[in-house]
């Protein structure tokens, strides 16, 4: 790669890191410094280099042999290197779980017509093998067919398989069956957990393998684990995961990826260190330089946005700002990957949660204020990235791919409803066990388990008085089919009216999204963790029914006796209608307004959760998991029954 230099011959690249590593230039330099603030500052620019990668692309570049390297000469400064020609990472994160498949090419199309010239996406383990020894990679999962969709359009691809991966998954992308044995320590070297890993790494490691840059295929730098700087629990696990990867056969350049301030933490010999950030600062790289003065510099994440919380504000940041991070980091030769180009959506039970005190579910959308909207749209960053990149480019960019039209349905007024006490029926052979058990531990779906949706713990009481149970995240206490007040990790007691007959108590108990960062992840069991008493006597005897809400379930829901839906219903049950979509189905967003709390399910696929307490008010729904003209609309409304569901061109984020 042929381009001008970074900097005028009076500004080398020592005199820059006095910009970057202030806390390590000696006092005897201090004069100096001045200059380069006011580098820093914009009243000295470097000339913007002009960059050619048109020959460095998988579809033209045939001979391979070195891959992605790092090079540093001991007078310039250290730069990554493809091929031997010097080389930038353009990055941006689209993941292929969170956007239908049909809908990949033209993301991916989108990247390229921007300017970036690599794509990066997370590898879902809890995806990837829903129960423990049954792995899945088709369909949506197919990580293969994405990778060598990037290639064909002229993108390097940048993997990082985990096993964790945080991303606002359920449980980081841990697979909720590793949280059955309390023995087994997640994110260590504890024999359980290394045990799983190698099991999965043996699947998913041989798909890669023929993918990497030295076998013809795109992927030139895979990432070892993520953020485990902040994690730190075992100093022996960074090192064994990438010796797993080694042992494997994975050959490209491998990476870690950490916060600025847990970098000296998560760093691995032998393997690059790259940072996490939100903003450029004048400390960024002070820890980073502390262990890599000799390689180039890489932000693995750069975030041009962040994601949303119930009951939390819609974040967005500024386009400007993101416009002139990324030119800083063209100007002084930093590699970057834009977090998120394209967020998608956290469609079905996909969305993790945080922990600060108090546990907080992700909402359904992951447009994280992004390059491109959670629909594919084009927004202001991507018009200024575009325009920046065309500006330091030697040869034109591709031309944008056309937006299709947004759809506005008719209304759909569900007809029919169906309370969810008449539907246990359908689900799958109820478990009966003296004391709850908790979601994980089910002894259902092969021995993994229950990973996602609800459970209902039914138990006949003859008596009322304080009840006690210790129900995550959110539980829904019943006396037979009246609603008597809720249980959550702040509330742990309800008082239970004196009976005068014996009732069914039914504890209905929601998993809203595991955490999916820090330590908290290892205490994620879901439904009813623990006893459940009365007046401090513990009850037994129950029956316990799973409600993962799979496809499977809605077909055979479809042959119950539905009825017609009542002026006002309280209480959960599925709710069906007809959405019309005409000849030609396009894309649209659903409006729930005047519902409460529940899942939408179109032809038995789960588009996510809504909730009126917010942010997010609209619902993505892809076109092409509409069928022409009639689609079956059934909600699962945990509260009180609304009028219609209306479609919109336009997300209420």
């Amino acid at each position: 790669m042929k381009s001008s230099p970074l900097l005028s011959p009076c500004l080398s690249w020592k005199r820059m890191a006095g910009i970057f590593f202030l806390p390590f230039i000696s006092s005897g330099c201090a004069p100096r410094f001045k200059q380069e603030e006011n580098f820093m500052l914009g009243r000295a620019h470097p000339s913007q280099p002009r960059f050619n990668w048109s020959h460095l692309t998988p579809l033209e570049l045939k001979n391979r042999s070195v891959g992605l390297g790092t090079e540093s000469t001991g007078r310039g400064k250290p730069h990554f290197t493809l091929e031997g020609h010097k080389f930038l990472i353009f990055g941006g994160s689209i993941h292929y779980f969170r956007v239908p498949r049909e809908y990949w090419r033209d993301r991916l199309l989108k990247l390229k017509a921007c300017g970036f010239n690599t794509v990066t996406t997370y590898v879902p383990w809890n995806l990837h093998e829903p129960e423990r020894g049954k792995f899945d990679f088709s369909g949506n999962l197919d990580l293969e067919a994405f990778v060598l969709m990037a290639a064909e359009i002229g993108l390097w691809v940048i993997l990082r398989p985990g096993p964790y991966i945080c991303s606002e998954m359920d449980l980081g992308g841990l697979p909720s069956w590793l949280l059955q044995d309390p023995r087994l320590l997640l994110r260590t070297t504890n024999k359980s957990f290394i045990e799983a890993v190698e099991k999965y790494f043996d699947h998913l490691i041989p798909r890669v393998i023929p993918l990497q840059y030295r076998q013809g295929g795109p992927v030139i730098a895979v990432q070892v684990e993520n953020e485990y700087g902040s994690f730190n629990k075992d100093k022996t696990y960074m090192p064994y995961l990438h010796k797993a990867l080694l042992r494997r056969g994975i050959v490209e350049l491998l990476l870690t990826s950490d916060g600025e301030k847990h970098v000296l933490s998560g760093h691995t010999k032998g393997v690059l260190a790259a940072i996490n950030l939100q903003k450029l600062h004048q400390d960024t790289f002070n820890q980073l330089h502390k262990i890599q003065r000799d390689k180039p510099l890489l932000i693995m994440e750069y975030w041009v946005g962040w994601f949303d919380r119930w009951g939390d504000k819609h974040h967005v940041k500024d386009a400007k700002e993101v416009e002139h991070a990324v030119s800083e980091f063209i100007k002084y030769e930093i590699s970057f990957n834009v977090y998120m180009f394209h967020g998608g959506t956290n469609f079905g039970f996909m969305n993790g949660a945080t922990y600060f005190g108090k546990h907080s579910g992700i909402v359904t959308s992951y447009d994280y204020d992004a390059v491109l909207t959670e629909a594919g749209d084009y927004t202001e960053k991507y018009l200024k990235l575009q325009k920046l990149f065309q500006s330091v480019s030697a040869t034109p960019l591709p031309r944008v791919p056309k937006l299709p039209p947004k759809a506005v349905y008719p209304p759909v007024r569900p007809s029919l409803y169906l309370p969810l006490w008449d539907a246990l029926s359908y689900l799958n052979e109820p478990v009966r066990s003296r004391q709850p058990v908790n979601m994980e531990n089910l002894p259902i779906n092969n021995g993994s388990g229950q990973s996602y949706g609800l459970v209902l713990y039914e138990k006949s009481i003859c008596s009322g008085g304080r009840l006690r149970a210790h129900a995550h995240d959110m539980a829904q206490v019943f006396l037979d089919e009246t609603m008597i007040g809720i249980l959550n990790e702040n509330n742990k007691d309800l008082h239970i009216p004196e009976l005068r007959d014996c009732r069914y108590l039914r504890i209905l108990v929601e998993n809203q999204g595991r955490v999916n960062f820090s330590w908290q992840i290892q205490n994620e069991q879901k439904g009813i963790t623990g006893s459940v008493s009365i007046n401090n006597s513990s009850l037994e005897g129950f029956t316990i029914y799973s409600l993962e809400m799979k496809m499977s379930f809605f077909e055979r829901l479809r042959s119950a006796t539905w009825k017609p839906v009542p002026d006002s219903h309280q209480g959960p049950a599925f709710y069906r209608g007809t959405l019309k979509a005409g000849p030609s189905p396009k894309d649209t967003f659903l409006s729930l307004l005047n519902w409460n709390y529940g899942f939408v399910f179109i032809n038995g696929r789960n588009l996510g959760r809504y909730w009126n307490i917010g942010p997010q008010k609209t619902l993505f729904l892809p076109g092409v998991w509409l069928h022409p003209e009639d689609n079956e609309v059934i909600l699962f409304e945990k509260m009180m029954s609304g009028s219609d569901i209306k479609s919109t061109d336009k997300p209420t984020l």
